[in-house]
C-alpha cells in the first residue's frame, strides 16, 4: 500500500524517480538502487560489454540517477560517440540502465617521431592501458589525453625526458590523421637510407636529402619530402605505380639510453616502368580528338613520364579556358596493362557552358588608376572570355599599365563571378 501511495504522489507532483525494495535502501544514498544490469546499444565499433566497462558502473553497486548521468557524461567526454542518451527501468532486483550511443567519425593514428619503438609496440601499449582504444582516434575528446599519457610514460621509461602532444593534421595525398609527437627531445636525422637504387643514386634526390641531415626528425616531414622530391623523379622514369611504405627510424646508438640521433629508412616499391599507349577521349566536341592528341608531348611507345602526363591534362584544361569553357572538367583514368607494361588513359571530358565577358569591376584605385586598368584590359564586353588573357593580365598586364608611375600595389584580390543564367563572367579586381 505504501508503494502505491508513493507512486500516486509522484505522478501528482511530476517527480521522476525509481523505487527500490526497502531492504536494499541505504541511509547514505536515499533514492538509490542496486544496479541490476548495464547495456549499451548503437555502436558498430565497440561491444556493449566494452563500453559498459569503460563507464565504470558495476552490477550490484548502489547507484543514483546522478551516477547514471555521470556515466553518460563520461562516454560523451571520450570523444568516441557523437550522441549519448540513457534510460532506465526498475525491476524487483534493482535498476536496469541502457545507454544509446552513435559512433563519432574515426581517423587513423600516426606516430611522428618515436624512433625507439615500432608502430606495433606503441599501438599495443595503448591497447593495454587506454579504455576503448581500437587503433584509431576521434578528432577530440579525453581519450586523446589518455593516449598521449600512455605514450609519454613509454618514452620517459626509455630514458627520454619529454612530453607527448597530439594534433589533427592533413596529409599530402589526402585525408587526416591524429598525429602523436614527442616534444622536448632533440631528435635529429643522422642519415636517410632508401630501399631502391634509383633514389639512392639520383643526384637531385641526394641533394635534397643533404638538406634534411641534422634537422629535427619528423616522419610527416619525411613523407612530405617523399611526395614533393622523390615521387616526381619516379614519375619522370614512368614508375606510375610507385609506392612509398611508411618510413621508419631507429636510433643510431640503441645501447645508449636516451639516444636521439636517428637513421631513417624509406621503403620504396617502384613497380614497372610503363610505356605510353595513348588516350581514348570521350565527351569532347569543342576540341577535336586530333587536336587533343597533338597536345600530348609523348609518342606511342615512349616512357610514360607521369609529370608530362599531368602537364598534358593542365594544357587541355587551359585550351578550354582560352575558349571560355571555365567549368570544363577532365576525368582521366589509367588502364594499366602488366603484360607489356603499357598504359592507356581513358579521358572523359565534361565541357560545360561557354562564357562571355561580362563586367570588369574594380576597387581600391584612383580615377587615373582605373582609367589605366580599363585601357589595358584586353577582353571586350560580350567577347568570348579567354582565361589565358586574364591570367597574363594579372601576371604582367597590371604592371605594364602602371609602368613609369610611382604607383605600386602589394596585393590584387581577384575573383571570377560566373553567371550561368546569362552565360557571362564578371571579373572582380581589388587593388590593395
Amino acid at each position: 500500500m505504501g508503494n502505491e501511495l508513493a507512486c500516486l504522489l509522484a505522478l501528482l507532483l511530476g517527480v521522476s524517480f525509481f523505487l527500490i525494495p526497502a531492504a536494499a535502501q541505504s541511509p547514505a544514498k536515499a533514492g538509490a538502487a542496486h544496479l541490476d544490469s548495464v547495456e549499451v546499444s548503437g555502436s558498430k565499433r565497440f561491444s556493449s560489454g566494452a563500453i559498459a566497462a569503460a563507464i565504470g558502473l558495476r552490477v550490484g553497486n548502489i547507484i543514483t540517477r546522478e551516477d547514471m548521468q555521470a556515466g553518460a557524461d563520461k562516454l560523451a567526454e571520450f570523444g568516441l560517440f557523437s550522441n549519448v542518451q540513457f534510460h532506465f527501468t526498475t525491476v524487483e532486483s534493482g535498476v536496469r540502465v541502457t545507454y544509446e550511443v552513435a559512433d563519432a567519425p574515426a581517423i587513423p593514428v600516426s606516430f611522428d617521431n618515436f624512433p625507439w619503438f615500432s608502430d606495433a609496440e606503441l599501438t599495443a601499449a595503448m591497447k593495454r592501458t587506454v579504455l576503448l582504444f581500437d587503433g584509431s582516434a576521434p578528432q577530440r575528446g579525453s581519450i586523446l589525453d589518455a593516449m598521449s599519457g600512455t605514450l609519454e610514460k613509454l618514452v620517459q621509461a626509455h630514458g627520454v625526458l619529454a612530453t607527448v602532444s597530439h594534433t589533427l593534421v592533413n596529409f599530402p595525398l589526402g585525408g587526416q590523421r591524429m598525429q602523436f609527437r614527442v616534444v622536448g627531445a632533440d631528435i635529429t636525422v643522422k642519415s636517410i637510407e632508401f630501399s631502391d637504387d634509383l633514389a639512392t643514386n639520383d643526384r637531385a634526390i641526394q641533394q635534397s636529402v643533404s638538406q634534411l641531415i641534422g634537422t629535427a626528425y619528423s616522419r610527416s616531414a619525411i613523407e612530405l619530402f617523399e611526395f614533393e622530391q622523390v615521387r616526381p623523379v619516379y614519375l619522370t622514369h614512368a614508375f606510375l605505380r610507385v609506392q612509398f611504405d611508411p618510413p621508419s627510424a631507429r636510433v643510431s646508438d640503441p645501447a645508449q639510453p636516451g639516444s636521439t640521433a636517428v637513421i631513417v629508412v624509406v621503403p620504396i616499391v617502384p613497380g614497372p616502368a610503363y610505356k605510353w599507349g595513348g588516350v581514348l577521349w570521350s565527351g569532347n566536341s569543342v576540341l577535336p580528338t586530333n587536336e587533343l592528341n597533338a597536345t600530348a608531348d609523348l609518342k606511342l611507345g615512349d616512357p610514360a613520364d607521369g609529370n608530362k602526363i599531368a602537364a598534358l591534362w593542365e594544357r587541355i584544361q587551359s585550351l578550354y579556358g582560352e575558349r571560355g569553357y571555365l567549368d570544363a572538367k577532365l576525368d582521366a583514368k589509367p588502364q594499366l596493362y602488366e603484360q607489356d607494361a603499357r598504359v592507356i588513359y581513358t579521358v572523359t571530358i565534361t565541357e560545360g557552358l561557354q562564357y562571355r565577358m561580362g563586367s570588369l569591376v574594380l576597387s581600391g584605385l584612383s580615377i587615373d588608376g582605373e582609367k589605366r586598368i580599363r585601357s589595358a584590359w584586353g577582353i571586350p564586353a560580350d567577347a568570348i572570355f579567354n582565361e589565358k588573357l586574364y591570367e597574363d593580365f594579372l601576371d604582367a598586364g597590371i604592371q605594364r599599365a602602371f609602368a613609369g608611375t610611382p604607383v605600386h600595389y602589394d596585393k590584387v584580390g581577384r575573383f571570377l563571378q560566373e553567371n550561368p543564367g546569362t552565360g557571362r563572367v564578371d571579373v572582380l579586381l581589388d587593388f590593395q
